[in-house]
């Protein structure tokens, strides 16, 4: 491994199947992050799943803890979920008492959404859940590599114009 970046000689025959074939794919970063986030999506929705939640509603729940209440379209604007679909994850959520919806005061044409503690319970549930995602998914990173990754990360997400 050079600069944390595995070489070729590092991938084990029969270890990593889906990196078994020519040396021009293995040498692609963009088909590596195509791979790597294929298997950390579908833990994450596995891991979810166990508690009957969904990504989005990660999403929602985690922008209302760290902004407080928001309108729909506010929060469509925050976590990436359309408007169109915003609303039926804010309907899954009340039903479940994580969030109330209730006419905003100084705007009484929208709603704002607000955590239940329920919902921050929760929230606190599925940031455990996906801390062990995390763990599983970044096991052959060191702290410092994981920090690294992190960081490249965001420059790329936030070069292509995702505001995180």
């Amino acid at each position: 491994m050079t600069g944390g970046i595995p070489q070729e000689s590092s991938v084990v025959p029969g270890r990593n199947d889906q990196l078994a074939g020519a040396a021009r794919l293995r040498r692609l970063p963009t088909r590596l992050l195509s791979l790597a986030a294929t298997e950390s999506d579908r833990r994450v929705n596995e891991k979810l799943a166990l508690v009957g939640a969904r990504r989005w509603h990660y999403a929602v729940l985690a922008t209302l803890d760290e902004f407080g209440p928001e309108s729909q379209a506010e929060l469509s604007s925050r976590t990436g979920i359309y408007r169109s679909d915003v609303v039926a994850v804010i309907n899954e959520l009340a039903e479940r008492g994580f969030v109330e919806r209730a006419p905003d005061s100084a705007d009484r044409r929208r709603n704002l959404i607000t955590l239940t503690e329920p919902g921050q319970r929760q929230l606190y549930t599925l940031d455990q859940l996906l801390a062990e995602v995390e763990d599983e998914v970044l096991a052959p990173l060191t702290a410092a590599q994981r920090n690294q990754l992190a960081q490249l990360l965001t420059v790329l997400v936030n070069h292509h114009g995702r505001q995180m």
